[in-house]
């Protein structure tokens, strides 16, 4: 007895490739020349569905994405996802997880471990899919081989001159934000035209963040920014420091507050060790009175050439981007509890307060976990001097800025150099 001829298999390339063969020679041609199989008659089918192919990778074979073993589950959430989303709530597949094991726990699923591997399938069982904002790279200027060899000769001869112990290395960079901190992705349904995110309508309010790390993996205490003209009554938590501006950008007198409040208390700064501290080229870093209190603490600067930071700033190239993931995170919970909500007399949702945002950015720079000692040394700022660790120089290293439009990718990431901000009332 003649056994049954096995079903055969094809990726979307291989179908993809005898489509296009078959608009121009017809599909009785592209049988004869790729089969048989394929017949003329799933030739057919093929082109029929020719858009859905595109949208597979080429090594798949068919758009399955498994039965769901708790429909039930995950009717439910895809309900919270879309709930969501109508009301303009930028979701995370972390916040899809969290609701899916609330929603397991009611249900009295047992065996629901809400892995990473089921929210893939599941939002591929449902249309959904992350959305974020397309990407346009730090221009970097024409000679720059030449500024980054220069600025390493730099680092080389400063740590040979005065050598620098590892954790008295250090860099220091502003982090812009707002009162409301939407993140660039959220979960959306397949195909959808616009992404709509909603704030609390604070997002023009801007702050800056001063975020400062040394080569030997420790964290300094923020300082945070406030665009106003008296400091803030509210209680701030402990670990952050607040200073004003009329503007909300770094001027002298937040450099002197933060190299006398943050760089002088670092570990090792009361015995007054020679150190060395990276800085872009904005301007308040390199006034008269800035470079004075830097070599009143015995602090060298090396700053990074401009249109650099994404390659030469480890703040930039590492921290700066999981740090704002963190503060979307935080934004996000706030935005989704309506506990936490003030509304002003007409019916307006107020901002959050200023105790409140501090909070968010103690909870963010405490969760950081990036590797801040690998971060220098891609920079080539605490390698080995005998070059044994040059092989880590921009290693996996990518630090790109927004726009403004949204497109079905992966990842993306707003670092930037900072120049300030423009004017708008004081709040």
């Amino acid at each position: 007895m003649e056994s049954k001829q096995k079903r055969a298999a094809y990726t979307a390339g291989f179908k993809l490739k005898v489509v296009e063969y078959a608009k121009q020679h017809g599909k009785g041609a592209a049988e004869r020349h790729f089969g048989e199989p394929p017949t003329e008659c799933t030739i057919r089918e093929w082109r029929k569905m020719e858009e859905k192919l595109k949208t597979l990778s080429k090594t798949k074979c068919n758009f399955r994405s498994g039965i769901a073993k708790w429909p039930k589950l995950e009717e439910w959430v895809k309900e919270f996802v879309l709930n969501h989303r109508k009301a303009g709530i930028a979701l995370s597949t972390k916040m899809i997880i969290i609701q899916a094991v609330k929603i397991s726990k009611e249900l009295q699923i047992q065996d629901f471990k809400g892995t990473a591997s089921w929210c893939q399938r599941f939002m591929k069982r449902h249309e959904l899919r992350m959305r974020t904002r397309t990407r346009i790279a730090q221009r970097i200027p024409e000679d720059y081989e030449e500024k980054i060899i220069h600025f390493h000769k730099f680092i080389i001869k400063q740590r040979k001159r005065q050598n620098f112990e590892i954790g008295q290395i250090g860099n220091m960079d502003k982090v812009p934000l707002t009162f409301d901190v939407p993140s660039n992705k959220t979960v959306e349904a397949k195909g959808a035209k616009t992404v709509t995110i909603k704030t609390s309508g604070y997002e023009k309010i801007r702050y800056t963040v001063v975020l400062a790390v040394t080569a030997d993996g420790n964290k300094l205490p923020p300082l945070v920014i406030f665009k106003r003209k008296t400091s803030p009554k509210e209680k701030i938590p402990s670990g952050i420091q607040v200073h004003v501006h009329p503007k909300g950008w770094m001027d002298e007198e937040g450099m002197r507050l933060w190299i006398n409040n943050v760089w002088e208390k670092r570990p090792g700064a009361l015995l007054k060790k020679p150190s060395l501290l990276v800085l872009d080229s904005f301007r308040s870093h390199l006034t008269e009175p800035t470079k004075k209190e830097f070599q009143m603490c015995k602090t060298e600067v090396a700053v990074i050439p401009g249109g650099l930071t994404s390659q030469l700033q480890p703040l930039d190239v590492s921290i700066n981007k999981p740090f704002k993931a963190f503060m979307h995170e935080e934004w996000n919970k706030y935005m989704c509890d309506e506990s936490q909500h003030e509304s002003t007399s007409s019916g307006r949702m107020k901002r959050p307060g200023i105790s409140k945002v501090c909070q968010w950015i103690k909870t963010s720079w405490n969760s950081v976990k990036e590797d801040i000692i690998k971060s220098f040394k891609k920079c080539g700022i605490s390698n080995a001097l005998d070059g044994e660790e040059d092989e880590l120089i921009y290693e996996d290293s990518s630090s790109e800025s927004s726009s403004v439009q949204f497109e079905d990718i992966e990842d993306s990431s707003e670092d930037e150099e900072f120049l300030g901000f423009p004017d708008s009332s004081d709040f």
